[in-house]
Order: C-alpha cells, then sequence, then structure tokens
C-alpha cells in the first residue's frame, strides 16, 4: 500500500498536481486543499465545492487510487503519515 499526500494549491496548478500523483500510481490519496478557509457548507462556497469534487474524481478516475481524507490545513495531518507528498512547484522569480 502507498500513500500520498496530494497538496493543491491554486487552481492553475492542479494539472501539475494530478499528472504527478498519476505517475507515482498510490494506492490511497488524502487531500489537502491548501487556503480552504472557506466553510463548505456555506452557500458562498459552491466553487470550492464544484472544484473539490472535479478533483476527487479526477484523482480516483486517473489513479484507481481511494482518497481517503480530506484536509484544508496542514495542522489537522498532524501524526499522519504518508510514503510520499506531493505539491506544484513554486514558480522562480526572474
Amino acid at each position: 500500500m502507498s500513500d500520498l499526500l496530494a497538496i493543491f494549491g491554486p487552481p492553475e496548478s492542479d494539472d501539475e498536481v494530478l499528472d504527478g500523483i498519476a505517475s507515482y500510481h498510490p494506492d490511497r490519496v488524502t487531500v489537502l486543499l491548501a487556503d480552504a478557509d472557506a466553510d463548505l457548507a456555506d452557500d458562498a462556497s459552491a466553487p470550492m465545492r464544484d472544484r473539490l469534487a472535479r478533483l476527487l474524481a479526477a484523482i480516483e478516475r486517473r489513479t484507481g487510487a481511494v482518497v481517503v481524507g480530506l484536509a484544508g490545513d496542514r495542522s489537522q495531518l498532524l501524526g499522519w503519515r504518508f510514503d510520499r507528498e506531493l505539491a506544484a512547484r513554486l514558480p522562480l522569480a526572474a
């Protein structure tokens, strides 16, 4: 079994992270949606819920992995262990 933490930041980097997840062929994926301060039950968070639904479906469809958890902050994952962590590369300053 391989456990992967997928860290999603700005929506523009979603495809990069999804490609990385697919290349590792994990069995289980936990998603950390950075900067997800929105209350997902609030009507104003519909775009965030839509993005999250697309990401979870894409992970399961492209990798066959099971999404086992969702976090909005790193502190929610204290004590969790992952075989690998994956996030989009930060752009380099010119």
